[in-house]
């Protein structure tokens, strides 16, 4: 090495100086960048929206759809109310209470299950 030569210059650091603090991820950036655990909130999220549906329609089925063999297997056609048979009153007029009625939870529950997410999403 010549005298007018400066040795080479060293840096010596610490692996834990150079390392940054990790950051916690919110599930919000979770679901927005679509990483696995985001995958399972929204996952969970629809799980519950169609085990919801699946429970009203099964409602629907029993309550209404089970009119016809209600129908078939009773005389409900000789019980009249005023000049019009049962059935029709059933048909025409007690359905569609029954429908909204059943509307009304299923959006009610629908509602609380998007909450009760939104609130999984908030929490810090």
């Amino acid at each position: 090495m010549a005298p007018d030569e400066a040795p080479a210059r060293v840096r010596i650091t610490s692996p834990h100086t150079t390392a940054r603090p990790r950051r916690r991820r919110t599930v919000e950036q979770e679901i927005d960048e679509e990483t696995a655990i985001g995958e399972v909130y929204m996952r969970s999220l629809v799980r519950s929206q169609l085990r919801l549906g699946l429970a009203v329609a099964a409602a629907l089925v029993i309550l209404v759809g089970s009119l016809p063999l209600l129908f078939l297997l009773t005389d409900l056609d000789a019980v009249r109310i005023g000049p019009v048979p049962l059935t029709w009153w059933l048909l025409g007029v007690v359905v569609y209470p029954v429908l909204f009625g059943v509307g009304w939870v299923f959006v009610r529950a629908s509602e609380r299950n998007e909450r009760a997410f939104s609130d999984l999403v908030q929490r810090p």
